[in-house]
């Protein structure tokens, strides 16, 4: 097969003879096995012939007699040939967020668009991750979507994909490799959601007249090293550094589940009598944490006992908004699908794309016609 790049791009021209390419490797392989003198080498290729011919044999006895139908076939041979393979490798469905993200995906590349999707569920797993690629290598797609579990690790597998002549694009996490190893990366700002929820954070204090206090918080972390974890944590941390009243008590990893957001929650109230403000770094681990509260007998949201924002703001969180458990809510647009949809097609065309991409994302807290806001949200 022949593969032409620029600066990592398949020219859209060598898609239709892959196929053709892969029979002729084959006869070629086959008639130097056979001047080799390799005795069992011939006998595998004889047996391989027939089975070709008795698969093709009955179709033509079946379909001979009405001409449309032989060339039906062939017209649906060609149309596949002419959809662009995408093999996707999901973390995994940890939250709605993730959920809404996937969907996305699912309903963007699809036969109608021009498009084969393999989908991969690593189960919030690297291992899961890194096999799913190596098997979409195999499978010689055209491009490979990854939304990596964790940022390290992954520099031996992308090589592969370079290798192979495919274009690997990031969604929703980073990565921390050479840059040359994948096309581009899609996703959100999460340092700068990270400080946009500390500056709200402020303003909000202030506007309660409670700017000068010491105030204490807690932090649901998502999945360790995962780029919205990272982020998060380190933008919020920037702003809490410039607030000497503030002080961060404990920080633990729910992993981005609310099953597991509510256990480490039960854990910090056991721990600390005086939480002000928990900070959830996704939605699910904030639902975790309002049950926990609940459970403890006290009280959060606007006019509760306890500050508490997330981050990911998918419609259960509007919900919870409404209900008065949840002050504020930091988007973290998940339909990314849409955006790499646009990227294949300029690579398809030969046209470079922007290295890191920005999605564009938004804030939302009990101060706003949430219910408006919420009716007119795809997620």
């Amino acid at each position: 097969m022949f593969l032409l790049f620029t600066a990592g791009i398949i020219e859209p021209s060598t898609r239709g003879n892959k196929t053709l390419s892969v029979v002729l490797g084959a006869a070629m392989a086959a008639s130097l096995l056979s001047g080799c003198g390799g005795a069992s080498k011939p006998a595998d290729a004889t047996t391989a012939a027939p089975a070709a011919e008795t698969t093709a044999a009955p179709a033509a006895d079946t379909t001979a007699a009405p001409e449309a139908d032989t060339e039906a076939p062939a017209a649906d041979a060609a149309s596949s040939d002419d959809l662009i393979v995408v093999g996707y490798a999901q973390v995994g469905a940890e939250s709605d967020w993730r959920t809404a993200n996937t969907e996305s995906f699912k309903s963007t590349f699809t036969e109608e668009n021009g498009y084969k999707l393999i989908f991969d569920d690593a189960q919030q797993k690297q291992e899961n991750q890194i096999k799913a690629i190596r098997s979409f290598i195999q499978q010689d797609v055209d491009y490979i979507v990854v939304a990596p579990v964790v940022e390290t690790g992954w520099e031996a597998v992308l090589q592969e994909a370079q290798e192979a002549g495919i274009p690997v694009i990031l969604s929703d996490r980073m990565m921390d490799v050479d840059e040359s190893l994948y096309e581009c990366w899609v996703g959100g700002n999460f340092i700068k959601e990270g400080e946009d929820a500390g500056n709200w954070l402020a303003k909000y204090l202030e506007d309660q007249g409670r700017g000068d206090e010491e105030i204490n918080i807690v932090t649901l972390q998502g999945t360790i090293g995962a780029s919205a974890q990272v982020g998060r944590t380190d933008g919020f941390a920037n702003i809490l550094a410039q607030h000497s009243n503030w002080k961060m008590l404990d920080k633990q990893t729910g992993e981005f589940t609310q099953a597991k957001g509510q256990e480490v929650m039960e854990s910090f109230l056991k721990s600390y009598d005086d939480i002000d403000v928990v900070v959830a770094e996704n939605d699910n681990m904030a639902f975790g944490a309002i049950d926990a509260i609940k459970a403890a007998g006290k009280t959060c949201g606007p006019d509760g006992d306890i500050i508490i924002f997330s981050f990911d703001a998918v419609k259960a969180a509007f919900d919870a908004m409404i209900a008065g458990d949840l002050n504020a809510a930091f988007e973290c647009n998940p339909l990314h699908g849409p955006r790499v949809d646009e990227i294949i097609k300029k690579l398809e065309k030969g046209e470079t794309v922007e290295k890191i991409q920005y999605v564009d994302e938004a804030y939302f807290d009990t101060s706003m016609d949430l219910e408006a806001i919420k009716a007119e949200r795809a997620y």
